[in-house]
Formats: structure tokens, sequence, C-alpha cells
């Protein structure tokens, strides 16, 4: 299929690419790397009469440290957050997860920006954002404002995103040294999404644990952190029966949609063999 006709639309600054969603409103859709929304045009799941291309705002890309965050424009694509020496040595979480993100030439146009606006429980950054703890810039007609990742993801294709708004940067904490991390991902080929993923933040102290964060991928309709799992293992000592009670728990808040990557046990199954992998790697790094 071919999408419908549209017009194209390619603004020389943030300011010019809000005023045409003004203008447009619901007929209009940001076009970021791409990689999701022309499918769907194709498909014609999505039918929007404008696109409005953010590819030549430079103002959106770049990686920096500021004021104790690690500030991400949303046009900064994968291949760029994977030789980012920044990342590499202060936030490698989401260097280990844009490297299993499709295949060399997506990573080279897909964007972070677009990959979490979108909203599909498939992708893999929002999984990394929630246990990151991160917060998102949105820019729209009127003042900017922040909104935590926890508080983002709302159903499938489903954001906190109001009609008219841009994601314009995503912000990190800093995560203290010996902070273990991990993305463990499951998908069937190079460039298939995610039969199940799990990104795992840890921090020990004194041998116990004092902050986890645990986040799924494509086990539900948005991506979630197991909150259930995260409590059972505060205060705790991770060996192997703390991990088998935390995978239990994240298994019991799976609820995927069957299809050909799996049925519901499978990936529920996957899903908790994700979650002791991530924190196991995750707590071999905290050495």
């Amino acid at each position: 299929m071919i999408p419908r006709p549209f017009e194209y639309h390619r603004p020389a600054s943030l300011p010019e690419a809000l005023a045409m969603l003004s203008q447009y409103g619901d007929d209009a859709r940001v076009l970021a790397g791409g990689h999701s929304l022309l499918p769907m045009m194709k498909l014609r799941f999505a039918s929007p009469g404008h696109l409005v291309d953010l590819g030549r705002l430079d103002e959106l890309r770049g990686i920096r440290e500021e004021a104790g965050e690690i500030r991400i424009g949303a046009m900064t694509t994968e291949h760029d957050l994977i030789d980012s020496a920044l990342l590499q040595q202060k936030c490698p979480l989401i260097v280990e997860g844009a490297r299993q993100i499709s295949d060399p030439q997506v990573r080279y146009l897909g964007t972070i920006g677009g990959d979490i606006a979108h909203g599909d429980p498939g992708n893999d950054h929002p999984a990394l954002m929630l246990a990151l703890d991160a917060t998102f810039v949105v820019a729209g007609s009127g003042a900017e404002r922040t909104i935590p990742a926890d508080a983002f993801f709302l159903g499938t294709y489903e954001t906190a995103l109001a009609p008219g708004e841009i994601l314009r940067e995503i912000r990190i904490p800093v995560p203290p040294p010996g902070t273990g991390y991990s993305y463990a991902k499951l998908k069937r080929k190079t460039g298939d999404f995610a039969t199940a993923a799990t990104a795992v933040v840890l921090r020990l102290s004194g041998g116990t644990v004092s902050h986890v964060r645990i986040a799924l991928t494509n086990v539900a309709p948005t991506s979630f952190r197991a909150t259930e799992a995260e409590q059972a293992l505060q205060g705790k000592t991770p060996d192997a029966a703390a991990i088998d009670d935390a995978v239990a728990r994240a298994m019991a808040r799976c609820a995927p949609s069957e299809d050909l990557r799996g049925d519901a046990a499978y990936k529920t199954a996957m899903a908790g063999e994700m979650t002791r992998r991530a924190l196991l790697a995750a707590q071999a790094r905290t050495a």
C-alpha cells in the first residue's frame, strides 16, 4: 500500500515547527527518523495530511552533562548515542540499549526522541528511560513543561504529549559510581523488536540493595516499571532466592499480546528470564 496524499514541511527552527503544528492541528504529525511513522502511513494506520520534518533542527541534537544531569536532544540518533564518550563513561546503559536497536542503517537515522514519543510498547528506549529515572522536556506553543518518564507512557501509542507539543530533550540524573546496569533483550533476529526485554539499574551498599529500578519492554500495552519486584529487592541481599522472588513478581505484572513472536505464556516466561539475566549482569557490574 501507499500513504494517502500529504504535504511535507521542513521547518528551520523549533518555533517554526511548533507554529506549523498549531496551524495544521490534528491533521499534522511530527517526523523524526521516520522508522515508525512511515510504515504506519504506508499501511494507512496513520494518515496525516501534513508531515512536519524535524531533520533540520540542530537545536534538538547533542549530548552534554549539565547540573548533574545528562541532557540529550530528542533528534540525537542511535548512532550518536553509541558513539558518545560521555554516555560510555557516565551512562553506559543507554549505549548498551542503543546497540540492540535494529541494524546500523536504521541507527544512523533513528532518533531517541522518536523512539520515546511514538509510544510503541516494543520500542527499547521507554524501558531504559524508566530504569534511569529520566525526565522529558516538552515544548509547546506556550511554556515548556517537564514530564517524568513514570508519567509519560500511558498505553499503546499513547503518551502524555499534548496536541501540538514536541519532545525537545531527555534529562537523566548522572548515575553515581558503582551503579550496575543491564539491558537484556530477546529477539528472533537482527533488526526485530523484542520478544521480551528488561532494563535494570542497581546499586548495593554493604552487600544489600540500596537502589533498584526494573523496567520491561513489549510484554504489556506499554513499557512499565516492575515496582513490586523492586520493593522485594530493596534492602535485601540479591541472592538466588531474592532474585527468584523479584522475577516472579515481574512476571506477574506482564500482560503480553500474542503474535508471531509467541503466545502469552511464552512471552511472560521470557520476560522472567530477561529480568533474571539483567539483574545478575547489573549485580556483577556494581563491583
